[in-house]
């Protein structure tokens, strides 16, 4: 072939309109993610984009929006467990997930403040 993958830019992560506020208590409060401007002629769509490690997550807005409850981006974390316990703590519903633990896998999931699946892993 003459053309070659070399990773991923951004997810797109869907919410109803009038989400900003909400995800940037969520996404740069929570979990402490760095807001980052959408260029100028995309405002007007709506939604917020943020930086997470080297990736971006764009909260994009979307008419009759329904939540992904399945379909999930997961993000690399490094000392999940710390982040777990920081999450319980501040009230936020925590799943858990050993299915891949033989691999040497720690997960877990939890919603976004508009139900979206995230997945948050360490390859122990």
């Amino acid at each position: 072939m003459s053309f070659q993958f070399s990773g991923i830019d951004h997810v797109q992560l869907a919410a109803p309109e009038g989400c900003e506020r909400e995800s940037r208590t969520f996404f740069v409060d929570l979990l402490g993610w760095i807001e980052i401007p959408k260029p100028e002629n995309l405002k007007k769509r709506g939604g917020v984009w943020f930086q997470c490690g080297t990736h971006q997550v764009h909260i994009g807005v979307q008419k009759d929006f329904i939540p992904a409850t399945k379909a999930h981006p997961a993000f690399h974390v490094q000392n999940i467990n710390a982040l777990r316990d920081y999450l319980i703590r501040n009230n936020i519903p925590v799943i858990d997930d050993v299915e891949r633990a033989d691999e040497g896998v720690i997960r877990l999931y939890l919603n976004d403040p508009f139900g979206n699946r995230l997945e948050f892993l360490e390859w122990a």
